[in-house]
């Protein structure tokens, strides 16, 4: 099944984004609500949020980044209802594309430990478990 992937379209998708996001993700701490996520990535225009749709409905997300020396993966999400489909693919495919476009050679994601299902759709895909240690910290805004 073919979805038809768009950029982001803040007055098409948003209401759909947000539940998708919620039922994939279960964000449960204020710095990943979707809302303040998407008002972001919107802040910043660089053209890297794609939406899956298929039956006028958010089947899928995928936003990107790139600053230059590596690209990332963020919030790649396909409805449960429609999984196993290719979506998933689709939406990768594109974003490797509008990467590869701006001169990037290397795309870096994190998943969650332990989630071996996101892990294999990755490595079908061509990704491989790099060994690294992931740090972050959270700052106030």
């Amino acid at each position: 099944m073919a979805a038809t992937i768009v950029p982001y379209d803040d007055e098409v998708h948003r209401a759909g984004v947000i539940a998708l996001w919620n039922l994939a993700f279960g964000y449960g701490t204020s710095h990943n609500d979707p809302a303040l996520a998407i008002d972001k990535k919107k802040a910043v225009g660089d053209g890297l949020f794609f939406v899956a749709s298929h039956d006028n409905l958010v089947a899928g997300t995928v936003m990107a980044g790139y600053d230059g020396h590596r690209g990332w993966i963020y919030s790649l999400a396909v409805d449960p209802d429609v999984r196993n489909r290719g979506i998933g693919s689709q939406l990768l495919s594109t974003t490797e594309h509008e990467l590869t476009a701006r001169g990037c050679v290397k795309i870096n994601l994190q998943i969650a430990d332990g989630n071996e299902e996101v892990q294999g759709f990755y490595e079908t895909n061509g990704y491989s478990v790099e060994k690294r240690i992931s740090m972050g910290k959270r700052l106030l805004r």
